[in-house]
């Protein structure tokens, strides 16, 4: 007869599951709770104590490490040696385990719990049966998830056992739980960004229609060990899953969108703003937004970090907008809004994101830095003209804007309202006229901002035919005295903030 040994946290569906083990011939062993719930249910299940003849020791830190269940686990059946050893020390062959683990991520989001607490949700036990059953694979089937139970059953109605390839499968899927356990362990006692042995462990949300072209596979995966906020806590009110380009977007729009106290709205196309404004009233903010550029926002995606009511919701439905994101909607907005099938809705968490680290693959490699959330540390005006605190506040809403658009890139901006974005050139004046040319004669006593210094002064030279009025810049070129000297002559007032904001 064979032996199934069943040891979950998760007794999800483990009832019927082990019920058609017994039918087919399985006899049933578990630990502790599984037993006592097998049990419980009508199942003649032994205690795994009836095998290794100790009970569980130190409050249940020991119960399965054992050799009679690791070598019942890891002996080779068709070696005479392995066969001889289990007969002489009575070890039977187990060849089914069913193991999930001690939900230590739960243990690291509940409140209040002390760092011994959550250290007794670490699992060893689990974590060892799963290693030994998946080594030894040819001879013993291990579920680490109950989503596989039915597959497993009908492998075994359709072929009377379960198949090596099938086999080879579960165990793959035991070490991957394994890898991210300790993972997520590793991290919980010591949270070292750029370790010599980097882990990184994230679990499948749903596969992606494509990536950001039709014939790219992709998968949306979700970083569990930690609650940070943003897409990964989103809620579709309406509309299909979001696509690869929509998170994309969507993500840099949340990026933006965190950088402003006042009511916002961010569009974002391809990753980049394509307009952002601030006013006392939402509604106001998204008017600005949309003139900020009426064309690029069409087909775009819209965050704000406000309630849409039924009076923004009038004002944005005629527009086809991809995705729209907020932290509310009130019930007739939401009604309206939905009559476009089309249009995803998001209601996102107003927490501001947590994640400090952003890693980025690379062909046999990984590149990983630190997540920039520094505007600047200090402002120093380099100029005779010296603007005031309403002209600087102006600066900081431009600096903060072009922080998140594509290298190289300029910003024009006024009254808390971008109106000419720059992205994503290869010479930062090409990228000026770029800004300037959208912005047209709004440019006149407008501010310019930079995410990178003046190699030159040639970008001064454009801006002041232009009207710009301030300019707001890294600095730190050799040849910073050219812009200012060029400032000076225009009667420009120029800031460097000593911070530079290169976004590739």
């Amino acid at each position: 007869m064979k032996l199934a040994l069943l040891s979950v946290t998760d007794k999800t569906d483990l009832i019927p599951f082990a019920e058609a083990l017994q039918v087919k011939g399985y006899r049933l062993m578990a630990t502790g709770g599984t037993q006592r719930t097998l049990s419980e249910a009508g199942l003649d299940c032994q205690p795994l104590e009836t095998l290794t003849g100790f009970d569980a020791l130190f409050e249940g830190r020991v119960k399965s490490l054992h050799p009679k269940v690791h070598g019942g686990l890891l002996g080779l059946r068709d070696q005479a040696t392995h066969q001889a050893q289990a007969t002489a020390h009575n070890i039977p062959w187990i060849d089914l385990v069913v193991v999930n683990l001690y939900a230590f991520e739960h243990a690291l989001k509940t409140p209040g719990l002390t760092d011994l607490e959550r250290l007794e949700h670490m699992d060893i036990g689990g974590v060892a049966l799963l290693r030994s059953a998946a080594k030894n694979h040819r001879y013993v089937t291990v579920l680490a998830d109950p989503g596989d139970y039915e597959a497993t059953l009908e492998a075994m109605d359709a072929m009377g056992d379960v198949p090596d390839s099938l086999r080879r499968t579960l165990a793959a899927k035991a070490l991957r739980l394994t890898a991210a356990y300790d993972a997520t362990l590793a991290y919980y006692l010591q949270p070292e960004p750029f370790p010599n042995h980097l882990t990184l462990t994230y679990k499948k949300v749903r596969p992606l229609r494509y990536g950001e072209n039709p014939h790219q596979a992709a998968a949306l995966y979700v970083d569990t060990s930690q609650d940070h906020g943003g897409l990964a806590a989103a809620d579709v009110l309406h509309g299909k899953p979001m696509s690869y380009n929509n998170i994309q977007d969507a993500e840099a729009a949340l990026a933006i969108l965190h950088e402003y106290d006042k009511p916002c709205v961010v569009a974002v196309k391809h990753m980049n703003p394509c307009g952002i404004a601030c006013a006392p009233k939402l509604l106001d903010a998204w008017q600005k937004a949309h003139a900020a550029d009426p064309v690029s926002i069409f087909g775009g995606i819209v965050a704000l970090n406000g309630t849409v009511d039924i009076r923004l919701a009038e004002a944005m439905h005629p527009l086809f907008l991809e995705v729209i994101l907020a932290p509310a909607f009130t019930a007739e907005a939401l009604a309206l809004l939905k009559k476009k099938k089309q249009r995803r809705l998001i209601q996102t968490t107003s927490a501001a994101p947590s994640s400090h680290v952003q890693s980025v693959s690379i062909q046999g490699g990984l590149l990983r830095q630190q997540t920039d959330h520094t505007l600047y540390e200090t402002l120093q005006c380099v100029t005779h003209t010296v603007p005031d605190a309403e002209l600087l506040a102006c600066l900081a809403f431009a600096f903060k804007a072009v922080k998140h658009v594509k290298s190289n890139a300029i910003v024009i901006a006024k009254d808390d309202q971008t109106l000419g974005i720059g992205a994503g050139q290869m010479n930062r004046v090409g990228a000026a006229q770029i800004a300037l040319s959208q912005a047209q004669e709004h440019a006149q006593g407008a501010v310019l901002a930079s995410d990178a210094f003046f190699p030159m002064p040639d970008t001064v030279e454009v801006a002041a035919k232009a009207g710009i009025r301030a300019i707001i810049q890294p600095g730190g070129s050799v040849n910073d005295h050219e812009s200012i000297e060029a400032c000076n002559r225009h009667g420009i007032a120029m800031v460097f903030t000593g911070t530079r904001h290169f976004k590739h």
